[in-house]
């Protein structure tokens, strides 16, 4: 830093140079020396609101004291001055000593059975330099408790000190303005809007941030007590944000999950999903013994039992083998599953991509995204510090919570630009102060060939693509090549937590580890030589689609599947028809699933908590996992596939997570020339016919997930399943309060929103609501065509769907 920017000032004796415009606070923890306080958060404007922070300025810089203690939270540094905290400065003493007596007031000591008991700010304080005594004799002030502010936070107004912590949050921070303090005077209190309650995908930061126990959760209340607890660093497997967890464990059980303090990445948030959802996976069907078919009846078995049933299938279907791993997998468990599909059943039929996907996309992460390392790729930093941003089949807010709270940030600070390419503007994108690149889904890409003036990104622009694209003839494309002509740089942000590590491990047919392509010969020679094998596979592999089509016709005899569910690709039907007609199927599995229902062989894993690993977040980086807790008779996906390529007779030379991250990281990144960009021609945009509207949709945050069920209190929170069209379409069928969409001679019924901001003859509903998904009812999804009646002419048959 340039000298010219730092001013001198003096704390507590100590001479300290800090920059322009610091908070007395700041330097002052600069030196050691941590000044009390309750409302002021490093990461929240500052507000002065409890005053607990008084310190002491004897010399104003210009040789003169303040006339009375100063808020050192909203108070900068001048030249010259000389500050006193409370370690040295009887005044600022006792200023503190005040506030603190006068906040117990009406504050219950209820200590022993408060959640926030034994992490306490207030409570460390009072016993630190609080009174033995009060001198307050009358009856403290009551309110009925708690109180519900949403399904999973709970109020407490009796504790409230009034910092306004969680207000500003939500405010600042989420942009979700649910909460706010009400009254004034005694009895100004934390308070909901009427009929609406505390909804955020966020609310979860305000239990973490409350210095006393105010706002607590539903789930975790009365459960523990924080000496109780053992804490554990580790990451997030909910999506591919890679937030830093604490997770507070007791007895070998998760008890609650915190975030982490993560600058780089998360900073101190996280998303309410990956705060509240680890419960899922943690019930009754929860597979803890290996699991083979006999007489067309599962029955457990035998580790060893089911490792021969397992080989001897594999053995029969020779080569004909498809693989899907899912986009959860470690990056260790990810390269096990890439070098067991090449060296023990010697095929490049592995995709992990159990969702909508495209040839196209395969070819644009082999060229723009896999093999690029995290100085080459985009970080959270520079989306704060870019010039412009345009999302293109991308909700941050859904799609990549931490993404969203980043570019926020960005917005609220520097005024960042933001045009997202969408049928109309999202909660998420109106937080964002976004522009609407109006779009019909399915004509992304002729709308990206066109773009014009109308997005302006700026000389440090940055295009960031959601997995969405990949379904849309053309769309990566057409973003590579507006790439090119603006000069703006591409990041790829996938919906799982696995997907970049699976990508990097070589999970696709197209692609072996490190970005290498699977048709060049140099490539080729790398990984036989890391690998100390004789061949590989030269025969293009089959993508995820296609390997179940293939099962379906008897032309893959074997499927080998872990963390795969039929409704997470866009034809759940067909995946079924996969799953069914294929003639052996191993499912690795947490729980029972629709597809363990219909293995051969089912191998129990370990949930996130129980293994050790890796995962890659969107932007290259490596995110630990820790082992929080000991597994129960499972084990992870590599140490399953290692004992079936033993039984094949392939030694994979990877017996555990270390070796497999050793292996891959001495094999290094692909430094050849990359596979070429993809060349698809867009698709024309669908244009709806008379009586018919074009569908948009994607997955909430917050849907019918399995990785988040089993939490009703977080459930709570979700979304309503509503359907959106403009004004004109709604006018045009006549709609009143709700709507019936149809499709193949099925229906689903929503309640009607008019939005203002959307495309007309589009109608958008959540793609995986709970009992409200258009691609299982209605086998439809992003750009298809639907009919859209008015409620009151659609069919009055609600047997293949329902009202919202």
């Amino acid at each position: 830093m340039d000298p010219a920017d730092l001013i001198t000032v003096t704390i507590d004796g100590v001479e300290v140079n800090v920059p322009k415009g610091t908070l007395i606070i700041r330097a002052a923890e600069m030196i050691g020396h941590p000044v009390p306080r309750f409302c002021d958060h490093p990461l929240l404007d500052p507000v002065g609101a409890c005053r607990q922070c008084l310190v002491e300025i004897s010399d104003d810089g210009r040789g003169r004291p303040m006339p009375k203690p100063q808020a050192s939270c909203t108070t900068t540094v001048m030249p010259g001055q000389v500050i006193k905290t409370q370690m040295t400065s009887p005044v600022a003493a006792k200023a503190q000593n005040g506030i603190n007596e006068f906040l117990l007031i009406n504050h219950p000591l209820d200590c022993p059975i408060c959640d926030k008991g034994g992490e306490c700010p207030l409570q460390n304080q009072a016993v630190m330099v609080g009174n033995a005594d009060t001198r307050f004799n009358d009856v403290k002030r009551t309110y009925p408790k708690p109180i519900p502010i949403s399904t999973e936070i709970l109020l407490d107004r009796d504790r409230c000190v009034l910092c306004s912590r969680c207000t500003r949050f939500a405010d600042q921070i989420a942009g979700d303005a649910f909460i706010d303090l009400a009254e004034r005077g005694a009895v100004e209190q934390v308070a909901i809007y009427r009929e609406q309650p505390f909804n955020s995908y966020f609310s979860g930061n305000v239990i973490q941030i409350c210095p006393v126990g105010a706002l607590t959760s539903t789930a975790y209340r009365f459960r523990a007590r924080p000496f109780d607890l053992v804490s554990t660093m580790t990451t997030c497997e909910h999506c591919a944000a890679g937030c830093e967890l604490r997770v507070d464990h007791r007895r070998n059980e998760v008890m609650r999950r915190y975030a982490g303090d993560d600058p780089d990445v998360n900073e101190e948030w996280n998303c309410d999903k990956g705060r509240f959802a680890f419960v899922s996976g943690r019930g009754d069907d929860r597979l803890t013994h290996p699991l083979i078919r006999e007489d067309g009846v599962l029955r457990p078995a035998s580790w060893p039992e089911a490792v021969n049933a397992a080989v001897e299938g594999l053995r029969a279907a020779g080569r004909n083998v498809g693989l899907l791993p899912g986009g959860r997998v470690t990056l260790e468990d990810a390269y096990a599953w890439s070098k067991f599909a090449r060296v023990a059943l010697g095929t490049n039929n592995v995709d992990f991509r159990s969702r909508p996907h495209s040839a196209e996309e395969a070819g644009f992460l082999a060229h723009a995204v896999a093999g690029r390392s995290l100085q080459e790729s985009v970080t959270y930093t520079d989306l704060e510090k870019a010039s412009g941003v345009l999302l293109v089949g991308f909700e941050p807010e859904d799609e990549s919570p931490i993404v969203f709270l980043r570019l926020r940030k960005a917005w609220r600070k520097k005024k960042l630009r933001v045009f997202t390419v969408a049928p109309f503007l999202s909660n998420g994108s109106v937080k964002l102060g976004a522009t609407l690149v109006p779009t019909v889904p399915g004509g992304e890409a002729a709308r990206l060939d066109g773009l014009g003036d109308e997005v302006d990104l700026g000389g440090a622009g940055v295009i960031l693509v959601g997995e969405r694209a990949g379904a849309d003839a053309g769309t990566l494309s057409a973003v590579l090549g507006l790439a090119e002509r603006t000069g703006a740089r591409i990041a790829w942000i996938p919906r799982r937590a696995g997907e970049r590590g699976a990508l990097e491990a070589g999970l696709l047919p197209n692609l072996l580890p490190g970005g290498r392509p699977a048709d060049a010969a140099e490539a080729l020679v790398d990984v036989r030589a890391a690998w100390e094998i004789d061949e590989l596979p030269t025969q293009a592999g089959l993508d995820a689609d296609a390997i179940l089509a293939a099962a379906a016709e008897g032309r893959i005899q074997a499927l080998v599947i872990g963390g795969v569910e039929p409704t997470d690709f866009r034809n759940p039907a067909a995946a079924r028809l996969g799953l069914e007609n294929a003639g052996f199927v191993i499912s690795l599995e947490q729980r029972l699933s629709e597809v363990t229902a219909r293995a051969d062989v089912v191998f129990p894993v370990s949930l996130f908590e129980e293994r050790r690993g890796t995962f890659l977040n969107w932007e290259g980086r490596e995110r630990p996992i820790a082992q929080v807790v000991s597994p129960r008779t499972v084990v992870d996906d590599l140490r399953i596939l290692v004992a079936l390529a033993d039984g094949l007779g392939a030694d994979l030379g990877i017996p555990d997570a270390d070796a497999a991250w050793a292996e891959l990281d001495q094999l290094g990144r692909w430094e050849g020339q990359r596979a070429a960009a993809p060349a698809t021609t867009a698709a024309p945009a669908p244009t709806a016919q008379e009586g018919d509207v074009v569908l948009a949709t994607w997955r909430t945050l917050l849907d019918a997930g399995r990785g988040q069920d089993g939490e009703p209190y977080l459930a709570g929170t979700g979304p309503l399943p509503v359907a959106r069209v403009s004004a004109a379409t709604a006018e045009r069928i006549g709609a009143g309060e709700t709507v019936a969409l149809q499709a193949g001679g099925a229906e689903l019924r929503y309640p009607l929103v008019v939005e203002a901001s959307m495309v007309d003859d589009v109608v958008w509903v959540p793609r995986n609501a709970p009992g409200l998904s258009p691609a299982e009812a209605l086998g439809v999804g992003a750009g298809d065509r639907v009919r859209l009646l008015a409620d009151s002419i659609a069919r009055s048959d609600d047997s293949t769907g329902g009202m919202a």
